[in-house]
């Protein structure tokens, strides 16, 4: 029986992790879950589960209403609990730099972690890859492309590998012009043509932030240069991605948009498991897969995390804080679409750059870029 510990527990990643355990109960335990405010579907999770130990609840005025005993709230409240859990596995499903410490702290105790909290290798890929090295501990990705690449390399030599091809659907404007992005609304940006994700990620997919992201996750987990990393446009999002080795042979993990996959392969790894799907992915009913050229004048966002991967330090910090301000602002309708970017790329301009930097330097160079950001548009 594996014991899991769920940060992010009420959001889509979470709960989707909360169904893959149910489906399997002779597999795994729920023993621990934090949440932002969601205080009545906490409390539906915590009824339905009497095997958890502590619960976290981020905003500290709804502690009082969480029905356990247990309970740490606040800005600490996911560390908290991961100190004071008895579990086997950190599920870490919490969107934001607020991510990263949590990991640090889980395999700091020797705990592995499966990963959907991508910040943590982009703000802070240095530090875990070091932590990671000094513990011995593993990281198992859920994302749906790190995880695609992750089962394409199962039984293969990472020397043999010629590069990694992570796809990209495109977001919700892939049909759009840069010059027809000057109007678009929020409304229209958060409808993804594939999936159903919340509403920073969906955002960061329109603005290919969220692929620039994941070439930096890719990096750190696979331990590949970033010119082994390519990104390829594929609309049907059916292909998850692929890894093509040395030889020229392309492996290609496909299937259809349901993150149970992912979740659960990363949490049972090596195994696989059964999923109860409505709709699976049916080759015989897919007319055609199509693969473009990544556009990078079309999409800068992705040139971008390119040259902020290469140069390390603390502006995977930066990147990530300045597009989180970013997004807030724009989904609050107080700047356009483009100008998410434009506060990116001044952000990064303007950043003082910090080679090998501390926790806390992240910390802050996190801070500096919301504060910029808000500065732009006050």
């Amino acid at each position: 029986m594996k014991r899991i510990l769920l940060l992010g527990a009420t959001g889509s990643i979470g709960l989707q992790t909360i169904d893959v355990i149910e489906q399997h109960p002779d597999l795994f335990e729920l023993v621990g879950v934090v949440a932002g405010n969601k205080v009545q579907q906490l409390n539906e999770i915590i009824e339905k589960h009497p095997s958890i130990q502590v619960v976290g609840i981020g905003n500290e005025q709804f502690k009082d209403q969480i029905h356990h005993k247990k309970v740490y709230s606040g800005n600490h409240a996911m560390v908290d609990c991961i100190e004071n859990c008895d579990y086997d596995l950190l599920v870490n499903a919490v969107v934001g730099f607020r991510g990263l410490k949590p990991t640090l702290v889980s395999l700091k105790k020797g705990k592995d972690v499966a990963l959907a909290n991508k910040e943590s290798l982009v703000a802070g890929g240095m530090l875990v890859r070091q932590t990671l090295k000094e513990t011995n501990t593993k990281l198992y990705p859920i994302d749906s492309e790190h995880s695609a690449i992750f089962q394409c390399l199962q039984g293969n030599d990472i020397s043999q590998v010629k590069r990694l091809i992570i796809t990209a659907s495109g977001g919700s404007f892939r049909d759009k012009t840069r010059e027809e992005l000057k109007e678009v609304t929020v409304e229209q940006t958060l409808k993804h043509p594939n999936w159903s994700m919340g509403k920073r990620i969906t955002v960061d997919s329109a603005t290919m932030v969220n692929k620039g992201f994941e070439v930096i996750e890719a990096h750190f987990l696979f331990g590949l240069d970033y010119d082994q990393i390519d990104t390829v446009l594929h609309q049907e999002s059916i292909v998850h991605s692929m890894v093509e080795y040395i030889d020229h042979a392309i492996m290609a993990q496909m299937g259809s948009a349901d993150m149970r996959l992912p979740i659960q392969y990363a949490i049972q790894y090596p195994d696989r498991l059964s999923l109860k799907e409505e709709h699976p992915f049916d080759a015989t009913k897919t007319i055609n897969l199509h693969f473009k050229e990544m556009d990078f004048e079309r999409y800068p966002m992705l040139r971008l995390a390119y040259e902020v991967g290469r140069k390390e330090g603390n502006l995977g910090a930066v990147f990530n804080g300045a597009d989180e301000q970013a997004v807030e602002l724009f989904l609050e309708e107080k700047i356009s679409f483009l100008q998410i970017e434009e506060s990116i790329e001044k952000a990064i301009q303007q950043a003082q750059y910090i080679e090998y930097p501390s926790y806390q330097q992240l910390e802050e160079s996190d801070l500096w870029a919301r504060e910029f950001v808000k500065s732009l548009w006050d």
